[in-house]
């Protein structure tokens, strides 16, 4: 494990966020070089990919329930010294994540043809989407098996292992998606399934890899079949802080589902132009995710270690290294969206659509950087309700707006854009309103020194 209640806030923040930018690096510059290789096949295989990879969105969300909850029990365990505590929330996480995911898998499959054909522009692109999902939701299904496991390590402040894995399961899906998708070397192209049939080699690799760091003797935290049966009272622990925070992705996922219905009328070079858009938007993200998701065991640590001014302290610097960021990515995304656009297609209409669609929707980074921020420090301390209903507000008024919007004569899919953009700002308002709340109701314990670290294998 990793102390976190001692030394520099800043220099916790940063050490940890290299950690997960450069694994989040290597996941999006896999997205768009995979997005790239399927930009080969035309706009309609774009758009099925984008719009077959927002169940990714849902996954995210049931991870999210899962993992959130999983880091913050342990780093509050962590924080107070108690070992046995931290391992038991591990294992526990371990055994729900296994049977939520087989679940999610049984559920996935069987919706997948019904999905893509309510949202898809056309019947090529809903076929396309069959033809992903196939593939993509057996890798999703994968991916519950290390998502307790990811996040247990985040917890105890232990980001090298996970780095190194995302890395290399990452570098094994890149290496794949030429030969399945174009079929460099083989001669036997699969299209869009070889997208998704190297994300599942990929996620193989990353299970295999987790699951024998994990049995490795002397580790903090240990896998313990013994840990596994149900405990009640740790597993709602774990959700009380975990669904609300999946709650969140899950409104996100309304969200790109609602957008994808608005703009079916439009066919799919706007639905290939809104996903390339969409992954851009991601992964210029990726410095301000990294900061943010750095704070939630930084912040989770100190609470548990009961030092006030050390999550405060952690919410100021956060804030400042993420609004910086934000500001930088805002003036980036009006120089030449075009220009980013165009790597991926060369569809002028996906072009004009997909730069229409970053211009304007720059203008929340700044409020999505706040929104982000607050959000990883009500997980640090446990309380992810009122994240939850802040972003049920920003889909409360943005979506039947929305909606009427494009049911008007003359409807442009920017007025969405500019929806959306107030809405999030309105988001941002209530989140940081909240968190100062909640800082002064909760951070009532006396500040003081955190505990000597006692002797911790580690």
């Amino acid at each position: 494990m990793k102390d976190l209640t001692q030394g520099s806030i800043a220099k916790h923040l940063v050490s940890l966020s290299l950690f997960i930018a450069l694994s989040m690096a290597f996941q999006t510059f896999y997205y768009l070089v995979d997005l790239y290789f399927v930009g080969h096949l035309g706009s309609a295989a774009i758009a099925a990919v984008a719009l077959a990879g927002n169940l990714m969105l849902v996954v995210l969300a049931i991870t999210q329930a899962l993992s959130v909850g999983t880091t913050t029990l342990v780093s509050h365990a962590v924080g107070r010294r108690d070992h046995a505590r931290a391992n038991l929330v591990f294992n526990q996480a371990f055994a729900l994540s296994c049977a939520v995911g087989a679940a999610f898998g049984v559920v996935g499959f069987s919706l997948r043809s019904l999905y893509c054909g309510l949202l898809s522009a056309d019947p090529v692109t809903a076929g396309l989407g069959v033809e992903y999902l196939n593939w993509f939701v057996p890798a999703m299904t994968l991916q519950f098996l290390i998502v307790s496991m990811a996040a247990a390590l985040r917890g105890s402040g232990v980001m090298l292992p996970t780095m190194v894995i995302q890395i290399l399961s990452v570098l094994v899906n890149m290496a794949l998606a030429p030969v399945l998708i174009l079929g460099w070397g083989t001669g036997r192209p699969f299209g869009v399934a070889g997208a998704a049939m190297a994300t599942f080699i990929a996620v193989i690799a990353g299970v295999v890899m987790f699951w024998g760091y994990f049995l490795k003797p002397g580790n903090y935290l240990r896998v313990t079949p013994s840990a596994w049966r149900p405990q009640w009272a740790t597993l709602w622990g774990m959700l009380k802080v975990g669904i609300p925070a999946g709650g969140e992705f899950g409104l996100m996922t309304v969200y790109m589902v609602l957008v994808y219905w608005i703009i079916r009328p439009f066919g799919a070079a706007a639905q290939a132009g809104f996903g390339i858009g969409g992954r851009l938007m991601q992964s210029m993200f990726l410095p301000t995710m990294a900061f943010a998701f750095a704070a939630a065991p930084l912040a989770g640590q100190n609470f548990g270690a009961r030092n006030a001014a050390r999550v405060r302290e952690t919410f100021r610097a956060a804030l400042i290294m993420v609004s910086s960021v934000m500001v930088v990515l805002t003036f980036l995304s009006h120089l030449a969206p075009e220009a980013m656009i165009g790597i991926f297609s060369q569809d002028p209409a996906v072009i004009e659509f997909g730069a229409g669609f970053l211009r304007v929707i720059s203008f929340n980074f700044l409020a999505v950087g706040v929104v982000f921020t607050c959000s990883s420090i009500f997980q640090g301390m446990g309380h992810t309700l009122p994240p939850l209903l802040c972003s049920a507000l920003r889909i409360v008024i943005f979506a039947l707006p929305a909606y009427l919007l494009s049911l008007r004569p003359g409807f442009e899919v920017r007025q969405v854009w500019y929806l959306s953009v107030a809405t999030v700002a309105l988001q941002a308002i209530a989140s940081y309103t909240l968190l100062r709340r909640e800082l002064r109701r909760r951070l009532v314990f006396v500040d003081v020194p955190a505990a000597a670290p006692a002797p911790l294998v580690t």
